[in-house]
């Protein structure tokens, strides 16, 4: 299975393209709405982001109850989601764990 093919492979792909979108949706889209006027960049923007933050949430779920972590973790990553480059802190150590480099986490299986 490669990695993308994982609960938390799938829950970090999301997670990147949620937080690419929202950096999106505040660093063009809002500014162009704003100061040129053109409020359809936030829609269409928006919209995707808002997709992808429920596809976050969706997969979120899933990894969390697959790798059962403490309602705490989950809270912990959930509100990640909801700052800027969030989404990129929480990958890292999301990566870390799916390689087994995190503290606490199982070895991986290529070790």
């Amino acid at each position: 299975m490669s990695d993308w093919q994982s609960k938390i492979g799938r829950l970090r792909l999301v997670g990147l393209l949620e937080g690419v979108s929202f950096l999106v949706l505040l660093g063009v889209a809002m500014p162009v709405k704003y100061l040129l006027g053109q409020p359809l960049a936030v829609r269409l923007v928006g919209s995707a982001h808002g997709a992808l933050f429920l596809a976050f949430v969706y997969f979120l779920g899933r990894a969390a109850r697959a790798h059962g972590w403490p309602w705490q973790r989950t809270l912990v990553a959930f509100l990640a989601s909801l700052v800027p480059l969030g989404p990129f802190l929480l990958d890292r150590r999301l990566k870390a764990e799916q390689l087994g480099d995190a503290p606490g986490a199982p070895p991986s299986a290529s070790a």
